[in-house]
């Protein structure tokens, strides 16, 4: 009997996760595992780049999880670097490779044939057809080769960076950029940074951010770049001014990369991500999984499709395609949009929805903001934190959380998770029995004091 052949597109944490799983579950004679991937690395922490790009992670290769020899070596995964898939042809089952770096004698080309297929072609930054937006000076932060450019741009001792865009990518490479000792404008188009909070919390971001010495220009729409005599990016012009800059980032965030997928007649769903079930297989073909990045998930909260791009959810995605495709049952059950950054020594963390998903969901909704600390006030090194509830009014369930204080505050918003997921009212979490002790917490911890100022305000509410 002829061994059962699956190529996984993408070689970072969704592809390499099912590999793995799919490995331990069938042996090489019965099973071979061909993952092709056009990058120089295989599993890496892509949330770690700005970290590295800061200085606070010297080595690269610290970030890199397992290297394509490693998966030969222990599993006899044949993961192939500098390959891309450039074409899916489902009716034939098999893919069309394009090597990078072919060796001497190779073909540029070749033909690879499947039984099953896995998807994990992840995400790719939001890039705007700006006039300039190709200057030499310019980048996108996804990959860690992406990270190596802008480590060779700072060696030409850049003085003024913009970053363009005041999500995470942007808050997070504001910091390293700021770290290196630049000086910093970040632009954002919207009302506040950080548009995963509300704007009331990304208010209180921006003024620390200002804090730290980090120039915050928000209502900043972006229109082209100027270049310099030397043919760089020199300046960023926005609808209101200019703003000069050696090096810009642009953190605009990311959008499912599936192209490929769509080419192929794989069906998207309308956040553009590939439409899966909860077994993480396509409902367009039966011989097709997807998972990370590239894909749409379930909110449990609005119960409507997101597209939500986290290390954490193409993990456990791919080992869902991993069980699943090698005959066993295992099930993605969704996301509530968990997330967490820092910039400098504050931290910022959401999860569930905002007020603007509320009102598109049509829930009628109550808001709660407490100031607290992150210990008890006597302890040295007692820190403020700003916790913020949304509850849906008369049921009084959990709907979202944001969290914003300094060091100790943001893990926080696990505890606010876990009651989302489990679909709990404010007076339920109010209850809720979480640890106490003076350096750690105030006896009435800042989720708890949330929870019963939401509960009580949501009392006697039509």
């Amino acid at each position: 009997m002829a061994r059962e052949r699956l190529v996984i597109v993408g070689g970072d944490a969704a592809g390499m996760t099912a590999a793995s799983q799919a490995r331990r579950r069938k042996g090489p004679d019965d099973l071979a595992i061909v993952a092709l991937e056009r990058g120089h690395w295989t599993s890496y922490s892509a949330c770690g780049i700005p970290y590295w790009i800061s200085g606070v992670v010297a080595d690269p290769q610290r970030l890199v999880a397992r290297w394509p020899e490693e998966f030969q070596e222990r599993q006899q995964i044949d993961a192939r670097i500098l390959e891309e898939v450039v074409g899916i042809d489902l009716g034939a089952g098999r893919v069309t490779v394009r090597r990078l770096a072919p060796a001497p004698g190779q073909d540029s080309e070749y033909v690879e044939g499947f039984d099953q297929l896995v998807l994990a072609t992840g995400a790719v930054p939001v890039h705007p057809d700006w006039p300039g937006a190709d200057l030499p000076g310019i980048f996108g932060i996804q990959t860690l080769d992406d990270g190596g450019d802008v480590i060779q741009a700072l060696r030409l001792d850049p003085r003024r960076a913009v970053v363009v865009g005041g999500g995470y990518i942007g808050v997070e490479m504001a910091e390293a950029m700021g770290a290196r000792g630049l000086a910093v404008t970040l632009l954002e188009a919207g009302e506040q940074p950080m548009a995963t909070l509300d704007p009331d919390m990304g208010a209180r971001v921006r003024a620390a951010m200002e804090g730290m010495g980090i120039e915050v220009r928000t209502g900043e729409r972006v229109v082209g770049f100027a270049a310099g005599a030397d043919g760089r990016v020199a300046a960023v012009e926005t609808e209101q001014g200019t703003f000069p800059a050696d090096i810009v980032v642009l953190g605009l965030g990311v959008e499912p990369n599936t192209s490929l997928a769509a080419e192929a007649g794989v069906g998207l769903g309308p956040t553009g991500g590939i439409r899966t079930n909860r077994m993480m297989r396509t409902l367009s073909h039966e011989q097709v999984w997807a998972a990370g990045d590239c894909v749409e998930s379930y909110h449990r909260v609005s119960r409507q499709p997101v597209h939500v791009p986290l290390g954490t959810h193409a993990n456990k995605q791919g080992r869902v395609v991993g069980i699943n495709l090698t005959g066993g049952y295992a099930t993605f059950p969704g996301v509530v949009g968990t997330a967490i950054s820092k910039v400098f020594d504050l931290e910022i963390a959401r999860t569930g929805l905002r007020e603007r998903d509320c009102r598109a969901a049509g829930l009628r909704y109550a808001t709660t903001t407490v100031d607290s600390t992150t210990t008890t006030g006597y302890m040295p090194g007692s820190e403020p934190v700003t916790v913020k509830l949304i509850s849906e009014v008369r049921t009084g369930r959990l709907l979202g959380g944001q969290i914003v204080g300094r060091s100790g505050s943001a893990k926080r918003i696990d505890a606010i998770a876990i009651a989302l997921w489990n679909a709990m009212t404010v007076e339920e979490m109010a209850g809720l029995d979480l640890a106490y002790a003076p350096p750690f917490a105030p006896v009435w911890d800042p989720v708890l004091i949330a929870a019963r100022k939401a509960e009580e305000s949501l009392r006697g509410r039509p």
